[in-house]
């Protein structure tokens, strides 16, 4: 198993009474979707669908964050030829794993969620907020497209909300998300775990194998098709991420200032 800086598992999965709760644990990049996090996430994901006492998956964060989105300095290092894990898994591989996956999977919402993170929550067959939350497609504002989260993204979202937050990057609330299609619930943040596991009641209510026909019906389109689609969005964020704009942008990002183009 992967480890994160820290020492620990990146990622880490409990079970208990038929959910298994599985924690992004990375607090020292605001569990940013990095290679070992990526590979991490994949392989637990993958243990909880194969172990038969689990009937569904509750997907948070450790810390504040719960996903800060691509691992920007993974990027710079993998664009300058020095990649840290060739072999990990893309960002698409790991939410077809769990769009695709045969049991139910919930995003428990620690807290913000910013580009990519907001993938794992679109993937999410139900995500549960703090009604403190914040939101934000960022990408356009590094000089990025939000390619490959576009794909689940666009299933969750109204048209009028996807054009204003993937084209602004605006910060929105929990509420907002809401409406827009994001989340399936915004609750204070002292009602969180009361919520979700309201959640997951109903499912341990539910057939295992009658639950895992309803979320077929709920997938729309097949599996390969999907990965023809993540494939094709790979391959159109690559080439922003290797352009001059996303350059200026990782280079304001850490340097903490706004990019050239701010008007």
């Amino acid at each position: 198993m992967p480890e994160a800086d820290g020492g620990g598992p990146p990622v880490r999965r409990t079970t208990d009474r038929g959910i298994a709760t599985i924690t992004l644990d990375s607090e020292r990049n605001r569990n940013a979707l990095s290679a070992p996090l990526r590979t991490a996430l994949l392989a637990e994901l993958r243990a909880a669908m194969a172990d038969a006492s689990v009937r569904a998956v509750v997907l948070t964060g450790a810390g504040t964050v719960f996903c800060a989105g691509a691992d920007l300095k993974e990027v710079a290092e993998r664009l300058a030829g020095r990649d840290p894990d060739p072999g990990a898994p893309g960002m698409g591989e790991v939410f077809s794993a769990i769009m695709d996956a045969p049991k139910p999977v919930v995003a428990r919402l620690n807290g913000t969620a910013r580009a990519g993170g907001l993938g794992l929550v679109a993937a999410a067959d139900m995500a549960i907020a703090p009604e403190d939350t914040g939101f934000a497609f960022t990408e356009v504002r590094i000089g990025l497209v939000p390619a490959v989260i576009s794909v689940p993204v666009r299933q969750r979202l109204n048209d009028r909300a996807l054009s204003r937050y993937l084209l602004t990057g605006e910060v929105f609330g929990a509420r907002e998300a809401v409406a827009a299609g994001l989340l399936t619930e915004a609750v204070p943040r002292a009602e969180l775990d009361a919520a979700v596991e309201r959640a997951a009641d109903g499912l341990r209510a539910a057939a295992p194998g009658a639950l895992a026909g309803a979320k077929a019906l709920l997938a729309g389109r097949g599996a390969e098709e999907r990965a023809a689609e993540f494939a094709r969005m790979t391959e159109l964020s690559e080439s922003y991420f290797a352009g001059e704009e996303a350059a200026e942008g990782r280079s304001a990002f850490f340097e903490k200032r706004g990019p050239r183009w701010v008007l």
